[in-house]
């Protein structure tokens, strides 16, 4: 199915309202400096992948409640957890990731949010995607089931080298799987690193299972991270086609613009600043607000 081009989506004087978020930890370990700068910035929301250089996957009850009363005190609500669930060879045992799920979604529930992103298995070298394809479903299904009874939503993240990391994987992830407890945290920059035009050639086939948008944006050429419409991620087409589409969930700044460190992506205020400011000048320019 060809997606419609963007020149003939309309955007209506009509504003609708998106939820702004972010990587707190993109930002500064510390979460009262994560809080302050996110509010300055207008968010209402913080995605939570680490709190004082302690990944989620490793948050002791005491280290989340103590989270959650700083969160509570500025303000801010989290919109997702993001977990290095599946970010792993995929000959690892099933039971390996549950158990770091269940603990992962104690931390969901400490801290009242209902999404936990997750990604689908990296191979080891010599190994297809094709040979991974039925242990990679095996473990995807074993995780939304363990979602599903615990009423939480896993976001799956399209990150290069993992089995979905292009559309057409993403869709035989979503489509085999086949539960409401999984669904897609859609990231442009990501499919940009892999080759792919992200709107043209992902977003009709992918959209009924998009339910969360990651912000982040790249250059083909080289893979270089930038700010939001500097490069091949098609923002600009994508933002207007969930604008029409009625797309009413989060966005978060995953902005990227500095090194990379052991817990992820890294940018720091300023840098996280004008990523933010960039995302919402090209959302404003669609007839999308940020709160």
């Amino acid at each position: 199915m060809r997606p419609p081009d963007p020149k003939e989506i309309s955007v209506s004087e009509t504003k609708v309202v998106w939820s702004l978020s972010g990587f707190g930890d993109e930002i500064d370990p510390d979460p009262a400096v994560q809080a302050a700068v996110l509010l300055a910035l207008g968010a209402s929301h913080i995605e939570v992948r680490s709190a004082w250089g302690t990944n989620v996957s490793e948050l002791e009850p005491e280290a989340v409640g103590r989270l959650k009363a700083i969160l509570d005190e500025k303000g801010l609500k989290v919109s997702a957890v993001a977990s290095p669930i599946g970010k792993v060879d995929v000959s690892l045992p099933v039971d390996h990731e549950l158990a770091r799920l269940r603990q992962i979604i104690s931390v969901a529930k400490g801290l009242e949010t209902r999404y936990i992103r997750i990604f689908s298995f990296y191979r080891a070298e010599g190994q297809s995607q094709e040979d991974i394809r039925d242990s990679v479903m095996e473990r995807m299904t074993a995780l939304a089931q363990e979602a599903a009874a615990s009423g939480v939503v896993l976001l799956h993240e399209n990150e290069k080298g993992i089995y979905g990391d292009t559309p057409e994987r993403v869709l035989d992830i979503m489509e085999t799987v086949d539960s409401p407890a999984l669904r897609i945290a859609w990231d442009s920059a990501n499919f940009v690193q892999v080759g792919v035009k992200p709107y043209t050639e992902g977003y009709a086939m992918l959209r009924p299972y998009l339910e969360y948008f990651q912000v982040k944006d790249a250059i083909a050429g080289t893979g270089e991270v930038v700010p939001s419409g500097e490069g091949d991620g098609e923002l600009d087409a994508t933002i207007a086609a969930l604008k029409a589409d009625g797309f009413s969930g989060f966005a978060s700044l995953e902005p990227h613009l500095a090194s990379a460190h052991e817990l992820g992506g890294f940018s720091g205020p300023v840098t996280f600043g004008n990523a933010a400011r960039a995302f919402a000048a090209l959302a404003a320019t669609n007839g999308v607000a940020l709160a």
